[in-house]
């Protein structure tokens, strides 16, 4: 039996067609764990299937019945629900950049910029200076940068302090780096209405975890109250942290995807070692 290149083809699409399924279920679970709701609507839905499985096994016709209808017109009432949610997980899509980070930092630049960073982060703390920055990774942020004041200066602590001094017009908005330079100030940024988050804490915070749950952006913020640092990133807000904490995290966050999962690599081969 010979293969013709029609049937190649056809073995192909067939290929494609199920890595888009994978891509788009692994797409979807991805943002549902990083969205608290869509978490509890992932729960009620396959709650209602599970449910459904047993009416049908032990033939329990109302229930089943009622399920019936709930499945066939729950899709309609879920997208008119949870329609924030399904507009943020297509904005996310959009913004995602398939080449990734625009400009990929070599070791030199991601050291200067973490120690200026650093230094700024230090002087706001001390000086109780309230300040948002945040750092653009894969998804793309031109949608804030566009409503921002544009700045496209090489990153420097001097020009961050300057930018977050009470004097200055642009200090209570958000500053974007892009690579190496600071593109705009004076962002605006979506507020979380996670109830994790502590009521306490102000629009500075609320705004890099809203920005946080939506993107892959790494969100520095000082407290202009307490002098407090801390860091939303991946739908998580890590609350008062040190310096060596930021910069740790800093180093390890900015690492191109290549050289991560390199030492991921690594570290299983050695955990594979050590067990045999």
């Amino acid at each position: 039996m010979s293969i013709t290149l029609n049937d190649i083809f056809t073995i192909a699409k067939e290929l494609v067609d199920i890595l888009l399924v994978w891509f788009i279920f692994y797409y979807i679970l991805k943002n549902v764990k990083n969205n608290l709701k869509l978490s509890l609507l992932f729960k009620g839905v396959v709650f209602i299937i599970l449910l459904k499985a047993v009416s049908d096994f032990f033939g329990f016709v109302t229930v089943g019945l009622l399920l019936e209808y709930i499945i066939q017109w729950g899709p309609i009432a879920l997208i008119v629900i949870f329609q924030p949610e399904i507009r943020n997980i297509l904005e996310q899509l959009g913004r995602s950049q398939l080449l990734g980070r625009h400009k990929v930092l070599t070791v030199d630049e991601r050291e200067h910029m973490v120690y200026e960073m650093i230094n700024a982060i230090d002087y706001l703390r001390k000086e109780r200076i309230g300040a948002l920055i945040v750092i653009e990774r894969d998804q793309s942020l031109a949608n804030y940068i566009d409503k921002a004041k544009k700045i496209y200066a090489d990153l420097s602590s001097d020009l961050l302090i300057a930018i977050f001094y009470e004097g200055n017009p642009l200090h209570d908005g958000g500053v974007i780096i892009q690579g190496d330079r600071i593109t705009c100030a004076g962002a605006v940024f979506p507020t979380s209405n996670s109830p994790k988050i502590n009521r306490r804490l102000g629009t500075r915070h609320r705004a890099a975890l809203g920005l946080a749950e939506e993107t892959d952006a790494i969100c520095i913020v000082v407290s202009e109250e307490t002098g407090r640092v801390s860091i939303a990133i991946k739908g998580e807000l890590l609350y008062n942290l040190t310096l060596d904490d930021v910069r740790m995290m800093l180093i390890d966050e900015l690492r191109p995807k290549q050289d991560v999962e390199e030492d991921n690599i690594i570290d299983e081969e050695e955990i594979y070692e050590e067990n045999n």
